[in-house]
């Protein structure tokens, strides 16, 4: 009986000379989705370096010459020159009438500010109170400068049978606490502070003063804290209680806040060189960058 030769030829498989053309047919698909990828990718390293370009301005003051971007960027003028370019037709970079120095402009000024509006060194503290609590088991608070001295205004207490009680809106010692002696040893000088401390030096018992060696103690204090970069006490504010605290800066460099933990003597180390003092300090300088300070 004879085979229909076109029902042979309909079951065939695919023969190996066949099986390239297929392939062929499928190249083209892939070609477009690597070229998408490509693409892809390419705008993504052109906004990473657009941003590093704005990054760098601001890092330099927010107002810089082509060349000192481009050495920043470590990119070529004339590269820098394109990314500028396309900042400056979005508003966020403006060049001077001489063409020598480009600015942040109107745009990226605006996003600081809403940046700024949200930075809440209270708020922004609440996480770094809770991994001190949870992490050393201790009482953490966070301070900031009231009328009548340093205020609690928020903390957090370890889950222990026996933990140092505080409040907010408690006010501390300005020269006995870690809390106020952060605050006095580096903040800018105020009238209003400088008349707690004298008031709190003339009122001081026999006992502390002898704690207070130098001819001009608050001028030592001050210097000592400072090279430590915390203040640390033991049984001083309250015998049986020692703490640790570090302030916390904004973006232009002034204290706004001060991070303290605090325990029973017993159980809690106050040196500086500490892990619980290196912890407090660890967790303000996060803060402080948050808060858009650059040490």
């Amino acid at each position: 009986m004879k085979k229909d030769k076109r029902t042979a030829d309909a079951v065939l498989p695919t023969t190996a000379a066949q099986a390239p053309r297929a392939t062929k047919l499928r190249q083209p698909g892939a070609a477009a989705e690597a070229a998408v990828g490509r693409e892809r990718r390419q705008r993504v390293q052109a906004a990473e370096t657009c941003l590093a370009v704005l990054k760098a301005l601001a890092g330099l003051g927010g107002r810089a010459s082509l060349t000192a971007i481009g050495a920043a960027v470590d990119e070529s003028p004339a590269k820098v020159h394109r990314y500028l370019a396309s900042l400056m037709a979005e508003g966020l970079v403006e060049q001077d009438r001489g063409g020598t120095q480009y600015a942040l402009g109107r745009e990226a000024i605006h996003i600081g500010l809403a940046a700024m509006r949200q930075n809440d060194p209270v708020r922004m503290a609440e996480p770094a109170l809770q991994q001190l609590r949870e992490s050393l088991q201790v009482t953490s608070f966070v301070a900031v400068m009231g009328n009548m001295g340093p205020t609690i205004v928020r903390f957090e207490e370890p889950s222990l049978p026996i933990t140092v009680n505080v409040r907010v809106g408690s006010v501390m010692s300005m020269l006995w606490s870690a809390t106020g002696r952060a605050f006095f040893a580096f903040m800018e000088p105020q009238p209003e502070v400088e008349v707690l401390l004298a008031r709190e030096l003339d009122a001081a018992s026999p006992e502390h003063r002898r704690l207070l060696h130098a001819s001009k103690p608050l001028e030592q204090l001050r210097s000592e804290i400072r090279a430590a970069g915390c203040a640390a006490i033991r049984d001083l504010n309250l015998p049986g209680i020692s703490a640790v605290a570090a302030p916390l800066f904004d973006y232009n460099g002034h204290v706004v806040a001060v991070l303290c933990a605090l325990g029973a003597s017993g159980g809690f180390d106050p040196d500086p060189q500490g892990r619980i003092a290196q912890a407090v300090c660890e967790q303000a300088r996060a803060i402080s960058a948050s808060l858009g300070y650059r040490a």
